[in-house]
């Protein structure tokens, strides 16, 4: 199979239309996140207490994780079948109309207990909405680098990853400034609606560059000669089991590693520290620029040396670094906060972050590459980040302030983690085409 008819800019056109995307849609995303860590117990679950407020909306949080596996499922197939681009542009629309929805949904003091129904409704859309786009932009990225005469997939498939961080710098850094420009009480009033209806403006853009992108060449062909899958979520889960729960291992201490250090580390440091109170949304902030050098630097290792042992060293070393990352926090001070965020994030959890969409993608035949990675990628995350806030804020409250049930919760992730990615083949070396796969597209 050639793949010379790619012209040589489509692989960066791709992977920059992949990262502008994917960072407007973890924007809306994490958006959700630091709301809940700062503002959503008292707005939208006022009648509870501090801590059940907290647990709370935490729980809400978790329900845009639970959503996730669905928009893997349906996006997935609909991806294998009809080509990447439509579901991108359709992930993109559905996030901004549920993101832009919150900023003027009504509170718990206006309406009562509608006010945290309709909250959990578009949550749900969010997660949906995440859990179509991941596959997708991580897809249209490798599998345009394909074409570009070098072994690039990790370089290329790290740009959507790039969208996290940037993501997660953008709403951060909007909901501080926002934060930072008025009193509590306005914030509390109206102020906290601003950075969500931004996101109107901001999917416009991302529809803009999404819709001037076509279908990598390989996947075409295959669509072309009639090969593709008609039913990609059985033959996913019939002829590629093994890696699918590869996939969902790998996941598990690199999700929840992530959400426990960006989100509810923001909760934990407001809850009896002596920290300052932008000290959190600072360190996300800094290890979030931070990350839009370490995610790709460590996916250009993985295509040297390969995906295994750079994703071992993140997942190991996370292991032995969450041990220590709270008593970091614990210390009040900004510095330390900031160098056990950097740390966490940067050093291991980018070890893993980086090379995962190369690795993923690289897993799966053409024909079922959708479904593939998406189901193995969403549901690793429900299984771990989407959980991870409202079992660690639990394990808190039963060890009576002290994080150490955390540090045992978050240990034995890693134990699944470090298991899969010793399990899982090494590819960095292997065509992603199908005959290289060594396997029928549709059976």
């Amino acid at each position: 199979m050639t793949l010379s008819t790619t012209a040589p800019a489509r692989p960066r056109r791709a992977a920059v239309a992949g990262l502008v995307g994917t960072t407007i849609e973890w924007y809306d995303f994490y958006l959700y996140a630091t709301a809940s860590a700062l503002v959503f117990g008292p707005l939208f679950f006022s009648k509870a207490d501090p801590s059940a407020g907290v647990l709370a909306s935490f729980a809400v949080y978790a329900a845009g994780f639970g959503a996730r596996p669905v928009g893997a499922l349906v996006a997935g197939h609909l991806g294998d079948r009809i080509g990447r681009r439509t579901m991108l542009v359709a992930s993109l629309l559905l996030m901004g109309v549920a993101t832009a929805a919150i900023g003027v949904l009504p509170t718990y003091a206006s309406v009562g207990l509608l006010a945290p129904a309709l909250l959990v409704v578009m949550r749900l859309l969010q997660g949906l909405a995440v859990g179509a786009e991941w596959g997708g932009a991580v897809l249209m990225s490798v599998e345009h680098s394909e074409g570009s005469g070098r072994r690039r997939r990790g370089l290329f498939g790290s740009f959507p990853q790039i969208g996290s961080p940037a993501g997660m710098l953008l709403a951060t850094g909007i909901f501080a400034a926002v934060r930072g420009s008025m009193d509590k009480a306005t914030f509390l009033d109206w102020g906290w609606r601003l950075p969500f209806l931004l996101s109107i403006v901001l999917v416009i853009v991302g529809l803009a560059i999404r819709l001037g992108l076509a279908d990598a060449p390989l996947y075409q062909q295959v669509k072309d000669s009639g090969r593709v899958s008609t039913a990609p979520l059985a033959q996913v889960t019939r002829g590629h089991r093994r890696n699918l729960w590869l996939t969902i291992g790998m996941r598990m201490s690199q999700n929840a590693l992530y959400v426990l250090c960006t989100t509810f580390a923001l909760t934990y440091l407001t809850q009896g520290s002596s920290a300052d109170p932008n000290a959190g949304l600072t360190a996300v902030i800094v290890c979030s620029v931070i990350g839009l050098i370490s995610t790709p630097a460590w996916a250009i290792l993985s295509d040297r040396v390969g995906r295994r042992p750079v994703y071992l060293f993140g997942a190991i070393g996370a292991a032995v670094a969450m041990i220590g990352f709270f008593l970091l926090l614990d210390t009040g001070s900004t510095v330390l906060i900031v160098v056990a965020m950097v740390i966490t994030v940067n050093v291991f959890h980018d070890a893993m972050y980086g090379p995962q969409a190369a690795w993923f993608t690289e897993l799966f035949p053409t024909g079922v590459r959708y479904s593939g990675s998406s189901i193995g990628y969403q549901f690793g995350s429900v299984l771990s980040g989407g959980t991870a806030p409202l079992i660690a804020a639990a394990l808190l409250l039963e060890g009576g302030g002290r994080p150490w049930l955390i540090w045992l919760y978050f240990l034995v992730l890693s134990a699944l983690t470090i298991t899969a990615t010793v399990l899982a083949p090494e590819t960095f070396r292997a065509p992603i085409t199908d005959a290289a796969a060594g396997e029928r597209i549709d059976e």
